[in-house]
């Protein structure tokens, strides 16, 4: 089977599963996406199709094409990348992807399993995401950042990297944001001088007491003393 012909069955296998009405919903919390893009999949859907599909002899092809023309087939090729169990090639396949990522719901999603176990050499392919000059591989690398490395693995120029990025996308600053929040839950006294000593630009540092008061992990003392540190603009 040729590559467009795996393409043109994947489309018509997520239209029969289509939900017209998550699809406006959907399509609502991303104004970066074309709703004519968006077919309306739910998640635990795409996700039990991506498992199925992950076993079909299919897999190699349909990576093989980028771009891909809905926002469903995206999200279907970060969830195959998730079933690569060799390190080298999921970060290949991560390298080649990651560029045509236009959206935060497709960037947050993926979870990388295989990378758990190099965790040690991980972190350069990390650094160098959050480095680069495009908006969602640099949200995907502080997304990494945050989901592997704020416990045992945790090291203080960590957040310093995070904390460096400069960028006037929303959606970077967002997850630098969730970052710092995140982080506040769990190496709390690491992170408090960032805030303290305004280490952050305002926007990012109001967004991150923001989240950090909001969550359940944050103590009712630490809230009353993030609240102090707000920043008036």
């Amino acid at each position: 089977m040729s590559s467009r012909e795996v393409i043109e069955n994947v489309q018509a296998d997520l239209f029969a599963i289509q939900d017209l009405a998550y699809r406006d919903f959907q399509a609502k919390l991303m104004p970066t996406v074309n709703k004519e893009t968006v077919i309306g999949v739910r998640t635990p859907s795409l996700r039990a199709y991506a498992k199925k599909f992950g076993k079909t002899d299919n897999v190699s092809a349909f990576l093989e094409v980028l771009p891909h023309k809905y926002y469903e087939e995206n999200n279907l090729h970060g969830l195959l990348i998730e079933q690569i169990k060799a390190y080298p090639s999921c970060i290949a396949a991560l390298d080649r992807f990651l560029p045509y990522i236009d959206n935060w719901a497709t960037c947050d999603m993926i979870a990388l399993r295989t990378v758990k176990n190099h965790l040690d050499i991980f972190i350069q392919e990390v650094c160098r995401w959050i480095a680069s000059d495009h908006p969602y591989i640099v949200r995907f690398g502080i997304g990494m950042l945050m989901r592997y490395y704020l416990d045992e693995q945790f090291k203080p120029e960590y957040p310093k990297k995070v904390a460096e990025v400069k960028s006037d996308e929303y959606y970077v600053n967002m997850m630098r944001a969730w970052y710092f929040a995140t982080a506040l839950a769990k190496q709390y006294d690491q992170i408090i001088p960032y805030l303290e000593k305004k280490r952050l630009d305002t926007w990012t540092h109001n967004k991150t007491i923001q989240k950090a008061i909001e969550s359940y992990r944050i103590t009712p003392e630490q809230k009353i003393y993030l609240r102090t540190l707000r920043v008036k603009k």
